[in-house]
């Protein structure tokens, strides 16, 4: 007779294998607990990997509130007054890993993603983190303890973290697992969509220049962002866009300015003399393809000299206040991360612990905490994860 073999039992266990999870672990381990850690992935921190074109941005040197997206905007203020960019600042230091800051605050690696995950494996095994890949979890039950079943065999856990992140990037393995363990667990969730993401145009909105990118103001329902845009063949990218998309609602529309730091009314109507047609003159600040698909023909071969009132506002309307009305986003395939998720209303801020469940956690893109470009959701990652490591 074959006997049934004893789960085993650990303090912690984590389930999801990436930014979040992995900091967790290492917080949790260090602190003396016996921790596990699960992923269905067979090869570790694989959106790690892909992040910041294989260079990994990170971090931001400059991380606030404002920075984010929340139904409580103020709920990351304890985790990232316990952990701050600084923090891992330093540990990237004392790995020896060579970085550089580009705009707005960036940090990317200079060399590859790959230091950042091998930071971080080394860290978990230094700790005496348990880590198994390629586990796929089936189920998670609570009675005095967590009872997590796997096809490898089950676990039983005194305190168990979910830090399974979002639906973009399907393809790289994302699931809806922690968005159903906390429904199961009676836990609300903020609607989920696509953010940090292309948005599609509609047919008679999209121009023809697939590739080209220009500085631009680009606004949606929130703040306005100044960076990069780029034409696509289905309607706009780039970091402009991406940024605005975490913002933009279906059926409203997004405000593009192609000549930010210029009052294009005022230099137009002050410019006296000037006898170069007006897509020449303009061709120092635009690409002059791009001038040829918005101007309409008649006023793009006007000399500027001989532009009246309504033309100089026409050239304005359609440079500095274009209006453009998407039709949705790229989809998880083309987001960068998720917005909405398991509502903050539900979770300690200073420990992510669940006020429904105690012992169960949410840490990383599961909860409804959504960094803009640029490094904010990997320190959040850090920051989510150290306070709930702190505290299992």
């Amino acid at each position: 007779m074959n006997e049934q073999r004893a789960a085993v039992t650990y303090d912690v266990c984590i389930i999801g294998g990436g930014a979040a999870g992995l900091f967790c672990a290492i917080t949790a381990a260090q602190r003396g607990r016996r921790v596990v850690l699960l992923d269905h992935a067979t090869t570790p921190g694989r959106k790690i990997l892909i992040s910041g074109g294989g260079r990994c941005n990170f971090t931001n040197r400059r991380v606030g509130p404002e920075n984010y997206l929340s139904q409580n905007p103020h709920f990351c203020r304890s985790a990232f007054a316990g952990y701050k960019p600084d923090d891992f600042i330093a540990l990237v230091e004392a790995r020896g890993i060579a970085y550089e800051e580009r705009r707005h605050g960036q940090l990317f690696c200079i060399q590859s993603a790959k230091q950042i995950v091998a930071l971080l494996l080394d860290a978990c095994r230094d700790a005496g983190v348990e880590l198994r890949w390629g586990t796929r979890v089936s189920s998670v039950a609570h009675e005095d303890r967590f009872a997590i079943s796997t096809i490898q065999g089950d676990l039983i856990a005194d305190r168990v973290v979910i830090a399974t992140g979002g639906l973009p990037v399907p393809a790289i393995g994302a699931t809806d697992f922690g968005l159903r363990i906390a429904k199961q667990f009676g836990h609300g969730l903020v609607e989920t969509a696509p953010a940090l993401a292309p948005l599609l145009l509609p047919a008679n909105e999209r121009l023809d220049l697939p590739g080209i990118a220009v500085d631009a103001y680009v606004k949606a329902d929130g703040p306005v962002f100044r960076e990069n845009l780029l034409f696509t063949h289905g309607g706009i990218s780039g970091p402009s866009v991406l940024q605005a998309s975490s913002y933009w609602r279906p059926g409203r529309p997004l405000s593009v300015d192609l000549l930010p730091g210029h009052d294009l009314e005022n230099e137009l109507a002050n410019t006296r003399g000037v006898k170069t047609q007006l897509d020449n003159h303009l061709a120092e600040f635009l690409p002059k393809r791009l001038l040829q698909a918005r101007l309409p023909p008649l006023l793009a071969a006007k000399q500027v000299a001989q532009l009246s009132r309504a033309d100089i506002t026409a050239a304005t309307d359609v440079l500095q206040r274009w209006e453009l009305h998407p039709t949705d986003t790229g989809g998880w395939l083309k987001a960068e991360v998720m917005r909405g998720g398991v509502d903050t209303a539900e979770l300690s801020s200073k420990t992510m612990e669940s006020r429904r469940v105690p012992g169960l956690f949410f840490i990383g893109e599961v909860v409804d905490v959504t960094g803009w470009l640029g490094g904010y959701n990997f320190q959040w990652a850090w920051s989510s994860g150290f306070a709930a490591g702190s505290a299992v």
